[in-house]
C-alpha cells in the first residue's frame, strides 16, 4: 500500500494572509475486489472511491456501440459527529446525495471517451468513511485516479483496446470566510463562509462545473475570478498528485 502525501500551497492575496491548503493524501489499491480503488485523505475527510465495470450498458444505450459511466455516493453512519441514517433504510436517497451522485458522474464522463468502452458500464462508488467538508470535491479527485487504474487494468487484460481516459480531472472548495479567501474549506470553515464555491476542472484547465453561492452579501466578479485563481492553483498541484499516485500504481504491478 502506497501513501502519497500532496505538498501543502500557499496562494498570496493583497491584504490577507496567506491560507495553506489540507494535507491530501492519495493511497491506490485500498481494497482488492474492485477494479480500481483509492483512499483519499482531505484534512480529516476521508472517501473511499472505488470502479467495478459489468458488461453491459443502460436500456438507452443497447445498440449505440458505447459504453456508460454512472456514480453513486454515500456516507457511512459513523462518518459523522452525530451519526447519520443509512438512506437505504428509509427507502430513497436524499437530494443532497442524489446532486452529489450526478455532479460526480458527470465530472467524470466529461474526461471519457465512451465510444472507447462499448458494452461496458463503469460503476463508480464513492464511500465517505469520515466527513469533515469537501467529500463531493474529494470523491471525483479520487474517483479520477481509480478510474484510470481501473482502465490500465482493462487495457493489461485485453478487454479494452485503448485507453478511453482523455484526462484526469479534479475538484476542489474555495469560499470567502471572515474577507478571508480560502482553498479546501474544512467543515467548520464552510458552515461559516459568507461565499462558497465547488469548482471542477480537467487537467488540462478547461472547466466542468462551477457550483457557487453567497450566504449573506452579494460577492464581485473580482471575487469571483481571484476565488478561481486560487481554486486554480491548488487544483494543479493535485493534478500532479494523482499522476503519482497512478504512476506509484505501475510501479507496484511491475
Amino acid at each position: 500500500m502506497v501513501t502519497l502525501i500532496c505538498a501543502v500551497t500557499k496562494y498570496q492575496k493583497q491584504n490577507l494572509e496567506n491560507n495553506m491548503k489540507r494535507e491530501t493524501k492519495i493511497t491506490p489499491n485500498y481494497i482488492d475486489y474492485p477494479c480500481g480503488s483509492v483512499l483519499i485523505e482531505t484534512g480529516k475527510t476521508k472517501v473511499i472511491c472505488s470502479v467495478s465495470i459489468e458488461e453491459n450498458v443502460p436500456p438507452f444505450l443497447r445498440d449505440k456501440n458505447q459504453g456508460w459511466l454512472t456514480a453513486e455516493y454515500s456516507m457511512l453512519p459513523a462518518s459523522t459527529h452525530n451519526r447519520t441514517r443509512r438512506e437505504v433504510n428509509s427507502g430513497k436517497i436524499g437530494g443532497r446525495t442524489a446532486e452529489i451522485q450526478r455532479l460526480i458522474g458527470r465530472s467524470l464522463r466529461a474526461v471519457v471517451d465512451l465510444t472507447k468502452m462499448p458494452g461496458l458500464t463503469a460503476y463508480i462508488d464513492c464511500d465517505v468513511i469520515q466527513a469533515d467538508g469537501g467529500t463531493r470535491t474529494a470523491s471525483i479527485t479520487g474517483a479520477a485516479v481509480a478510474l484510470a487504474i481501473a482502465f490500465e487494468k482493462l487495457i493489461q487484460e485485453e478487454r479494452l483496446c485503448e485507453n478511453p481516459m482523455k484526462e484526469l480531472v479534479t475538484a476542489i472548495s474555495v469560499g470567502i470566510v471572515n474577507q478571508e479567501f480560502i482553498s479546501d474549506l474544512c467543515y467548520e470553515q464552510d458552515s461559516n463562509a459568507d461565499v462558497d464555491f465547488n469548482i471542477v476542472m480537467t487537467e488540462s484547465g478547461r472547466f466542468v462545473e462551477l457550483q457557487g453561492t453567497a450566504e449573506n452579501n452579494p460577492f464581485s466578479f473580482n471575487d469571483l475570478t481571484q476565488l478561481i485563481d486560487l481554486a486554480q492553483n491548488d487544483i494543479i498541484q493535485l493534478c500532479e498528485i494523482q499522476k503519482q499516485a497512478i504512476n506509484k500504481w505501475k510501479n507496484l504491478i511491475k
